[in-house]
């Protein structure tokens, strides 16, 4: 899972980044500090997995990952290429999903690009910069449709009528994620790579003691059918420099519950509908795996290897707090635990899943 950090200048982007990475990207409180997209590669926490580990004894334990992409800040105009508009959003396009930090603190130590605090301001700024550059790039894309759909291809001629509904919604300000591709058509979205067809995690960068989201961000995410969550990067940056103990204590003063990291990821988890699944063996390798929520036991063998999953036959599943109550997999078998299941088994988060092939 790729996750693009996206902003205004001084929004906090990279300093979140920082506290949840440790990756040391450049900060300061002038724009463009950020220039090349920063990126880091993080493990998910994930207590099941070290609790299963520990069970079986594993030689190897590979967590989930999260891949985050610390992008350069958005300033009005950069869908016609004004600051860094034209590499902030193609950089957005390599992303599984965005995670727009919004400033809503007023530190008087980094001065807001506009002069003012307004993180709904903000938010429009971005959206409408995003729905420009959407709408520019759709129209492009219909008008080599129009020509192609004069053949009467029945793929083209339906895209070509999905395009010209996007264009209208676009102008009207909607977001692409809102006009599903047609059967006809299926491969349309991917093709015309929208930046507002991605999933959205609104971060309210607030100050430090407050852990709610306000109010009119967390309206403006459900509105908008997006994830919202309350982080202070400054607080997350200073967490950073303590051990885990001392960190503990003072999230526990202040009143927060887990990490930044923690938090964002469950949020994104969340907002992408994903659960996480497990494969492990006794003295062997504990592995955390994601699917989205309603894959079967053959899209998780795919998830392993494309050969495991071509040569399929049976699935063998346990619920991970089963198997760290009765020890091993002999024992859950040998209490009805541990079960046979086919390809269209419907994934439950936490399964741990052994795939037959």
């Amino acid at each position: 899972m790729k996750v693009g950090i996206v902003g205004l200048p001084n929004a906090g982007k990279s300093t979140l980044f920082n506290a949840l990475t440790a990756a040391g990207a450049e900060t300061g409180a002038y724009p463009f500090t950020t220039i090349d997209p920063n990126v880091a590669i993080v493990e998910v926490p994930d207590k099941r997995l070290d609790e299963l580990a520990t069970t079986l004894n594993a030689s190897k334990v590979t967590p989930a990952t999260v891949e985050f992409h610390d992008i350069a800040g958005l300033v009005q105009g950069a869908a016609q290429g004004e600051g860094l508009g034209n590499r902030f959003l193609a950089a957005i396009r390599e992303t599984d999903a965005i995670c727009h930090v919004v400033r809503v603190h007023d530190s008087g130590d980094v001065t807001h690009p506009e002069g003012r605090i307004d993180p709904i301001a903000d938010l429009d700024l971005i959206d409408t910069e995003l729905l420009a550059a959407d709408l520019e790039q759709a129209e492009r894309r219909l008008e080599r449709l129009v020509k192609e759909a004069r053949s009467g291809d029945e793929e083209a001629v339906a895209e070509r009528d999905w395009l010209q509904a996007v264009v209208a919604g676009l102008e009207e300000g909607k977001p692409v994620r809102e006009f599903p591709p047609p059967e006809a058509a299926p491969e349309a979205a991917m093709r015309l790579s929208a930046l507002t067809s991605k999933p959205v995690l609104y971060v309210a960068n607030v100050e430090e003691g407050e852990v709610e989201v306000p109010a009119d961000v967390a309206e403006r995410a459900a509105a908008a059918g997006a994830g919202a969550v309350a982080i202070s990067a400054r607080v997350e940056s200073e967490l950073r420099e303590l051990d885990s103990a001392e960190a503990s204590e003072m999230r526990e003063e202040l009143g927060i519950e887990g990490s930044g990291l923690e938090r964002l990821i469950r949020a994104a988890f969340d907002l992408l509908d994903l659960i996480t699944f497990f494969t492990a063996g006794m003295e062997t390798e504990a592995v955390a795996r994601t699917l989205p929520r309603g894959g079967t036991a053959w899209d998780s063998a795919g998830t392993i290897h494309t050969d495991i999953q071509e040569g399929f036959v049976k699935a063998e599943v346990v619920t991970w707090s089963d198997l760290v109550e009765l020890g091993d997999y002999p024992a859950a078998r040998d209490r009805g635990l541990l079960r046979t299941e086919g390809r269209d088994y419907v994934v439950a988060d936490g399964d741990v899943i052994t795939i037959k092939h």
